[in-house]
């Protein structure tokens, strides 16, 4: 399985996950584009959102892939609480209509912020001591 199929399968998948990226996701294109998937725990009362504030929206895995016009690389992938605790998590999110690599379209929640995917490579920089 290649990278693109990889992220196709995680976008893909009904596992709550947020969704952020430098810019809007056309993976048929196969644009630039660095995207993060952080992939949401399912707990007691979140199912279908965070309702009057009950739930909890966690994050159990972080899944980043840099992709450019020749291919689509994962870089970082987590499952440390430690690692992951430090990562800022968009409340912001709104719905993102985006295309895979096969050409489905699929929504997930999301936003495109280039600051905070800086803000998240500078952060994975410092967690592998670079």
């Amino acid at each position: 399985m290649d990278e693109y199929e990889s992220m196709d399968a995680i976008l893909a998948s009904p596992q709550r996950k947020l969704v952020v990226a430098d810019k809007d996701i056309n993976l048929r294109d196969k644009d630039a584009n660095t995207i993060f998937i952080l992939v949401i725990q399912e707990s007691q009362g979140s199912a279908g959102g965070r309702g009057g504030g009950s739930g909890s929206r966690r994050i159990n895995e972080i899944v980043a892939f840099s992709c450019s016009r020749a291919s689509c690389t994962k870089f970082f992938e987590s499952h440390d609480t430690e690692e992951i605790d430090q990562f800022e998590i968009p409340y912001s999110a709104v719905a993102l209509d985006i295309r895979l690599s096969t050409g489905m379209e699929v929504v997930v929640q999301g936003l495109i912020d280039p600051h905070l995917i800086q803000n998240y490579q500078e952060l994975i920089s410092q967690i592998k001591g670079l």
